[in-house]
């Protein structure tokens, strides 16, 4: 049984680190988590001899139309030459694939594709922050959004640049396979925990030195251990050992959101590994989250996932059922050789 076919469009120059993302992510066999995992594909967008930044030859064995044939094409950052000018094949290939129901996703400044193939009129996009104003000005019928980490309307999605190529490719993963497989995954990755789309994408630094040890990671891992009890604002600064004001507003300059909220968040991205991975009724849910109630719990996992815990529950529960029992055929990658 083949997996989810992810089709990664390969340009000339094309950055490392970003083609190198959807590779770890999508192309790494990772059955042992769910079977079938995805099927990734390396697409040449262009003749010749294809070679990242760096100069690595990228083996892409695979053409334009297995692209269009994928369930998801993925088309990474760019060289500035591709960005101006994308080719032409790439262009119509990205269109057929959208005209025949597949995800559409951009990473960093492979947006440009996706505005050339006429795609993202009247949608809200983004991109690395230094291209946002180019992209804008090129593209007046686009909504550029220059300070989110990545952007999901439902059939195209767009990241900005570098790292939050893999806050949208565990996004992904997530809304395919549910929270406890991407958050599995960003384990054994080594990577923090899922950061929401609207975080900011850089902050300003603080108009005078910080203090020698200033970090909030002890105190958000504190937080993470007590999710089932009442927390405020209060407590978390006194953890901190900051004033509420002072502890509020660097919260927001480093995770780009209030703490309550970022609580909140985390509270429902709990609920969902437990709906997943345990029978805890919806009741011991609620108190294991601290939401303490179930009503309560139904009206936050509702805003933050869209659909109702009983209703995520069953289409999680059921894909990770239907998953355990396929078998599989082993998953197609292509691999960024020397």
């Amino acid at each position: 049984m083949t997996g989810h076919v992810v089709a990664v469009a390969v340009t000339s120059g094309a950055p490392t680190f970003e083609l190198a993302v959807p590779c770890e992510v999508f192309g790494v066999d990772r059955r042992d988590i769910v079977d079938p995992w995805y099927d990734l594909r390396l697409c040449a967008a262009e003749p010749g001899d294809l070679r990242n930044s760096a100069g690595m030859r990228v083996d892409t064995p695979h053409g334009l139309d297995d692209l269009v044939a994928a369930d998801t094409v993925l088309v990474t950052a760019c060289a500035r030459p591709a960005q101006l000018a994308p080719p032409a094949g790439l262009i119509d290939a990205v269109r057929r694939a959208h005209a025949r129901g597949a995800r559409i996703v951009s990473v960093c400044s492979g947006v440009y594709v996706l505005a050339e193939a006429g795609l993202l009129s009247g949608r809200r996009v983004t991109t690395h922050w230094m291209n946002a104003a180019d992209l804008a000005h090129r593209h007046p019928d686009v909504h550029v959004d220059p300070d989110v980490l990545y952007t999901d309307d439902g059939d195209i999605l767009t990241s900005a640049g570098t790292a939050s190529a893999i806050d949208l490719c565990l996004h992904l993963v997530r809304k395919d396979h549910g929270a406890a497989v991407a958050n599995e995954v960003a384990r054994r990755m080594v990577v923090p925990p899922h950061r929401e789309g609207g975080q900011a994408q850089y902050v300003r630094p603080p108009a005078r030195p910080l203090p020698r040890g200033d970090d909030l990671a002890p105190v958000l891992h504190w937080a993470l251990d007590r999710l089932h009890e009442p927390l405020t604002v209060s407590q978390l600064a006194r953890r901190a050992h900051l004033g509420e004001r002072t502890f509020a507003r660097r919260f927001r300059d480093r995770l780009g959101t209030t703490p309550l909220q970022w609580v909140l968040q985390q509270r429902v991205r709990l609920a969902q590994e437990l709906l997943e991975t345990t029978d805890e009724p919806v009741e011991g849910v609620a108190r294991r989250t601290g939401f303490g109630t179930a009503a309560n719990l139904r009206h936050h996992f509702g805003r933050v996932a869209g659909v109702s815990p009983q209703t995520y529950r069953q289409v999680f529960r059921h894909r990770a059922a239907v998953g355990a029992v396929a078998g599989a055929e082993p998953a197609g990658s292509g691999a960024v050789t020397p």
